[in-house]
């Protein structure tokens, strides 16, 4: 297993860690429970960890494949670029998650607060990282490119209007 498949396989970790966490917590707020919050806190811990994983071998990835047929640079550009998003958010929702255990071990008077803002970093930060792998997977799976045929048509047009 190299880079690539690394890259491919923990991409999905932070999609779905920051849902299910924020589900998980959502479920913590509403029940009052302490425990539940640190739960969800610990999947968005990982997943922050999975994001870093996944930006650290993004570079290998787009090596083994920006030669290949039908993959274009701008694609892959427009994932590089929006992936930083994703990132950072994930990386403020690790740093808040563990202020946030530290917060409900110590019975803090803001723990529900601090609830509250994790919550809404986590629906900030599936935002762009959903768009993030959104954008990677424009990458290999045409099927999902609307625009794709348009752009090859156009780009043949041109090739025929120079000949």
């Amino acid at each position: 297993m190299d880079q690539t498949h690394i890259h491919l396989v923990i991409t999905h970790l932070p999609i779905f860690g920051s849902i299910l966490g924020g589900l998980v917590l959502a479920y913590g707020l509403w029940t009052k429970s302490n425990e539940t919050k640190i739960a969800a806190y610990g999947l968005f811990i990982i997943s922050s960890m999975g994001v870093g994983i996944a930006y650290l071998t993004g570079e290998a990835a787009e090596e083994s494949v920006e030669h290949l047929p039908g993959i274009f640079e701008a694609t892959i550009e427009r994932h590089e670029d929006f992936a930083i998003y994703a990132l950072v958010s994930l990386i403020i929702l690790g740093v808040a998650s563990i202020i946030g255990i530290f917060l409900t071990l110590r019975k803090s008077p803001a723990t529900r607060t601090i609830a509250f803002v994790i919550f809404l970093i986590s629906l900030v930060s599936f935002g762009l990282v959903a768009r993030t792998g959104y954008l990677g997977g424009q990458i290999r799976h045409s099927e999902i490119v609307k625009d794709l045929t348009i752009s090859l048509k156009n780009i043949e047009n041109q090739e025929d209007d120079d000949d």
